[in-house]
């Protein structure tokens, strides 16, 4: 008899520790497969940055070409041009080499460049070029178009001197992002120069100049006579600067010659998101089928507003989670706001430790918070298995008398 109770008792701990096990919560893996799953199963798009432009006759131009792929499985997409005016020339580049296609992955962008050099015998007009992405197995597919609008040929500059050109001379971003410009110097004097390179910014803000997907920083430059030369612009603005628009001054001079561009950089702030328990407690007691609460604060530590903060949930299967608010419409800068979570038990789950997590996001940011959440049985469980065990007990000693007087 003491043999199998204590054969049960074994299966009954092994039962236990295996049901806790599997009803430990979601890591953030889950999180991400859940958003993945949220996705169309296939979809890409190909949009050029600006759809319309005016050049000038013999002018040239690189344009963003932005790749997205919308869906759950990752891309291998064709890219061509199938319209180019007469006596254009035009092709979709990286960096310094043309591409035909590219690889992007699910919920991903990919920028590329789309290069236009017009003819010198471009008539004045409107043009279109047209752009195709298809995919692999030529299933899906996308198109785009730019409109051109060619005229006539400015006034020839004159011989000579420093030229400054850049493809995006306004960058935006967060207060603590670091910003890079990348210029290509023109040297038009006759002879090799070796140019000096300076700019002007805001106080206290942080602008070297760099060659060319190198990271060392640089204060000269030296360029062959006619030739050009890509130089970039680091740029870290004060983290104390307030939203806005800052202007900045670059001079690239040189004995004979010397060029000047303008640069902006336009501040959005800082995004920051904190969220965490009073006490820093993050556990929690809670009785099967009945509510508990934990109260929690989120804050935006950042210097610009958080819009639709949202409230989520990872739980246990057929736990209830719910939220008093259930979102905040907008979090202003170093606003706290205090948050009430509600955890039921699944009134089937065994007693012990679970993991519940509580998601605060908005936008491209988010905070988690990992509670332990204990489920207990209601004590009239507790007595009415006190109420067995000692009517078990009395049995047995009754047993026992009777099979001693035998």
């Amino acid at each position: 008899m003491r043999s199998r109770r204590s054969g049960s008792q074994v299966f009954a701990f092994v039962a236990i520790m295996w049901a806790i096990c599997s009803f430990i919560g979601p890591n953030s893996s889950a999180f991400g497969e859940e958003k993945r799953k949220s996705l169309p199963a296939r979809g890409f798009s190909v949009s050029p940055e600006y759809t319309g432009i005016i050049l000038y006759q013999g002018d040239s131009a690189n344009i963003d070409l932005i790749l997205t792929n919308e869906g759950r499985s990752d891309e291998d997409i064709d890219l061509m041009l199938t319209s180019i005016p007469a006596g254009w020339k035009a092709w979709i580049k990286t960096y310094d080499f043309a591409v035909s296609g590219a690889h992007v992955k699910s919920d991903n962008t990919k920028t590329l460049t789309l290069r236009i050099e017009l003819g010198n015998d471009s008539k004045p007009g409107q043009y279109t070029l047209s752009i195709t992405a298809r995919s692999k197995d030529r299933h899906l597919s996308s198109k785009s178009k730019i409109a051109v609008a060619v005229k006539e040929k400015k006034e020839k500059k004159k011989p000579g001197g420093i030229h400054i050109v850049t493809s995006y001379p306004v960058l935006r971003g967060p207060t603590d992002a670091k910003f890079e410009f990348s210029l290509e110097v023109e040297n038009k004097v006759d002879k090799d120069s070796i140019l000096n390179l300076s700019a002007q910014g805001p106080e206290n803000w942080d602008i070297n100049f760099k060659p060319a997907y190198e990271d060392k920083y640089i204060s000269s430059l030296r360029i062959k006579a006619n030739q050009n030369q890509t130089v970039a612009v680091e740029v870290k603005p004060n983290p104390w600067a307030e939203p806005g628009e800052y202007p900045i001054k670059v001079n690239i001079s040189s004995p004979e010659a010397k060029g000047e561009a303008e640069l902006i950089v336009t501040l959005t702030g800082t995004y920051k998101l904190d969220t965490g328990t009073r006490d820093g407690l993050l556990s929690l007691n809670a009785l099967r089928g009945k509510g508990a609460n934990i109260s929690f604060y989120v804050q935006n530590n950042g210097s610009a507003p958080l819009n639709d903060v949202k409230l989520l949930s990872f739980k246990p299967e057929n736990w209830k989670v719910e939220f008093n608010p259930e979102n905040i419409e907008v979090l202003a800068p170093q606003e706290l706001k205090q948050v009430e979570a509600i955890i039921t038990p699944d009134e089937q789950a065994l007693v012990g430790d679970y993991s519940v997590g509580l998601r605060i996001e908005s936008g491209k940011i988010s905070k988690t918070i990992e509670l332990r959440v204990t489920a207990n049985a209601s004590s009239a469980w507790g007595f009415l298995g006190l109420g067995i065990i000692l009517l078990v007990v009395v049995c047995l000693v009754v047993l026992f008398i009777r099979l001693g007087r035998r």
